[in-house]
């Protein structure tokens, strides 16, 4: 009989999760009118009387987001100090692009433009002063405060999962206020809430972007426009989104991701050219300086002064939006940024996105602008404001080779669907799975295939405008749980900074130049280049018995010290390790040695005649935050034992340090 294979599910998100999203489209079928009236109530509510609550968050966010880049947290890393970045900067920024808004741009890169040209939130529509007004909106709305958003979370979670060790999980992001409650029921219902959200989401673009393939199918193949046919379309999506998600993140996000922005680029080139070349590249330079010049006024503009329903329809409902999908995004991102410096992943997530997003505005909404303004195409603005769903392809008709380039562009539309709802699946089965168990295939396509029935009975039930409606309305509470968390990351980092200074600032390196050794055995350590079955004797025959020695000293001391082997870490071999725990408030102190291998570089005649000898091992010391750049294979017992008491005094003054600045004596993180 075989054994019982343990599951990965973590029960009481897992089914308390399915259950709500279970009730609440339940609602929006069966009461929908009343769901509508107590969701849009809700909204409505927080657009009248806490708007500038949203606006003071996202302005926090930007400015907190920005001052992590250029301060001195920015060498961080989100991961050991050792780590690598597990992708290239190619496919990292695929993946941010296809996941983050890249189905935005395709539905609003035409519509929006024109939509604010034709009617302007202050002033006369129509004019050349309304089309500057028009992209300078455009710009504010998708770029800096957009991206800065999915940062500030994907930065939270990356840096207290891989920096830490806590699960990928939105509740590590409250650990430095709640600690170990992240793991019971505060902790739980906030995974919850991440994956009703992420759900709903995903179902909600699901069900309104269907509009956008459905009309460019009518277009190119006389498609009728319908329930059904929509309800055909996001079958499909979710049926490739299954077979992407069973592929798993290496293979299904990461090639459709680096398709579409190939084809991105093609579209966005093909426009770019053959549309009003220089009177677009006039156009970006003067949008990003107007943008750059107003971006505080319009960060904090209310229109208190002059009141009207515009913002809560556009500023207002996409601050709300980005801040609802947020956990989503910020965790797909986190997930795909393991081993950047705080600094590498904000100038990837904040600045090369956003400058993206905003060149393929200028493009696409300044040549439909540039159609209406000097060709003469009012008909086309009037179908932008009869039907959003319809601009791109009406848009690339006015071009050459419209059959192909909306064919493209409906490719594009699908799969970003596919990524969205792969994503999608990959972030809820992280949530509502056990911490360190690897999970199985049909969980993934389970809440892949969910979310696709959700937006099908939405679709049915016209509950679809509830749920964004309730989706928007989340951001709120959201908000307050986010700005918590950044209080609890700023203080995170500031202890991590701490101890990196006094890494370099204190007691000098024990290094094996002591106790009367001669200069040549030094020379001989660092010549020797030992294979791996040297380091591991050395490691086992004077490591490990110093460890030990210092071990039996710290006991006999009152300290809770063990010596113990420990766990390999990706491709990194397992070695020695001294525990000290302190069973308090305070950071465990803990001193590993591990083999690591490096490439043996050609520095004499003799190893050019040597090519197999490629590799060489050296004993590198890690602490807690990842290896320390510096080998002790060579080094006498005595030599090991010093640089632990070198390491362990470090580590003690950095506590003494964090208890002098923070009087109530949190000194974890």
């Amino acid at each position: 009989m075989k054994p019982f294979k343990q599951t990965s599910i973590n029960p009481p998100v897992f089914f308390s999760a399915a259950a709500l999203i279970l009730i609440l489209v339940g609602f929006a079928i069966f009461a929908s009118d009343f769901t509508q009236r107590v969701f849009g109530q809700t909204q409505e509510w927080i657009l009248t009387n806490v708007s500038w609550f949203y606006i003071v968050t996202v302005a926090i966010i930007l400015l907190a987001t920005i001052f992590l880049a250029i301060s001195r947290y920015g060498d961080i890393k989100l991961g050991p100090d050792h780590s690598q970045a597990d992708y290239k900067d190619t496919t990292w920024f695929a993946m941010l692009f296809s996941t983050g808004m890249g189905i935005g741009l395709m539905f609003f890169g035409v519509a929006e433009p024109v939509m604010h040209f034709v009617d302007p939130p202050v002033g006369t529509g129509g004019t050349a002063l309304a089309a500057r007004e028009a992209m300078n909106i455009t710009f504010f709305h998708w770029g800096l405060h957009a991206w800065s958003i999915y940062a500030i979370v994907g930065l939270i979670l990356a840096f207290f999962s891989y920096r830490h060790g806590l699960p990928l999980k939105l509740s590590s992001a409250l650990y430095p206020l709640i600690g170990d409650r992240i793991h019971g029921r505060i902790g739980q219902a906030v995974d919850i809430f991440a994956i009703i959200g992420t759900v709903f989401g995903v179902a909600t673009s699901l069900g309104f972007g269907v509009a956008q393939i459905n009309s460019g199918l009518q277009y190119l193949f006389d498609v009728p426009v319908g329930i059904s046919t929509q309800i055909i379309l996001i079958i499909i999506a979710c049926g490739l989104a299954t077979v992407s998600v069973a592929s798993g993140l290496d293979r299904g996000i990461k090639i459709l991701s680096q398709l579409n922005l190939g084809f991105a680029v093609l579209l966005l080139l093909f426009v770019l050219i053959l549309g009003p070349t220089v009177f677009l590249l006039q156009a970006f330079v003067q949008n990003t300086g107007s943008y750059l010049a107003d971006i505080v006024s319009k960060t904090f503009n209310l229109y208190a002064y002059e009141p009207n329903d515009w913002i809560g329809g556009w500023t207002l409902f996409y601050w709300g939006w980005w801040i609802s999908w947020s956990p989503f995004v910020g965790l797909f991102i986190a997930r795909i940024s393991r081993g950047r410096t705080i600094r590498e992943f904000v100038r990837g997530v904040l600045l090369v996105p956003a400058g993206f997003t905003l060149l393929w505005m200028t493009v696409f909404g300044d040549t439909a602008i540039y159609y209406i303004l000097v060709g003469g195409l009012q008909d086309f603005a009037n179908v932008v404001q009869g039907d959003t769903s319809q601009a791109l392809f009406v848009f690339l008709e006015q071009m050459p080779l419209a059959s192909i380039t909306s064919l493209i562009a409906i490719i594009m539309v699908v799969v970003f669907f596919v990524t969205s709802a792969d994503s999608g699946a990959l972030v809820i089965d992280l949530l509502a799975s056990k911490e360190g168990m690897p999970s199985p295939v049909w969980q993934r396509v389970f809440w892949s295939s969910l979310t696709g029935v959700v937006a099908i009975a939405l679709l049915l039930a016209d509950g679809l405008q509830a749920l964004q409606t309730a989706t928007i309305a989340s951001a709120l509470p959201f908000s307050i749980i986010l700005l918590i968390a950044m209080f609890g990351l700023f203080k995170a980092l500031k202890l991590d900074a701490t101890k990196r200074q006094i890494r370099y600032q204190t007691v000098a390196r024990s290094q094996p130049l002591v106790a009367g050794q001669s200069w040549q055995k030094r020379l001989r350590n660092l010549i020797i280049m030992p294979k791996r079955d040297q380091v591991l004797r050395f490691m086992d025959t004077t490591v490990k018995p110093a460890m030990q020695a210092v071990c039996s000293e710290l006991r006999k001391a009152g300290f809770d010290a063990t010596v113990s082997q420990s766990e390999a870490d990706e491709d990194i071999e397992a070695g020695w390790q001294l525990n000290v725990e302190h069973h308090g408030e305070y950071q465990d102190f803990h001193y590993t040695v591990r083999p690591i291998s490096e490439n043996r570089p050609t520095l004499t005649p003799a190893d050019a005649k040597n090519p197999d000898a490629q590799v060489y091992y050296r004993a590198e010391v890690f602490m807690i935050e990842g290896g320390q750049d510096y080998d002790i294979m060579g080094w006498t017992e005595d030599e090991v034992i010093g640089d632990i008491l070198d390491q362990y005094e470090r580590h003690r003054h950095f506590l003494h340090l964090v208890h002098d600045n923070d009087p109530q004596g949190e000194a974890t993180t």
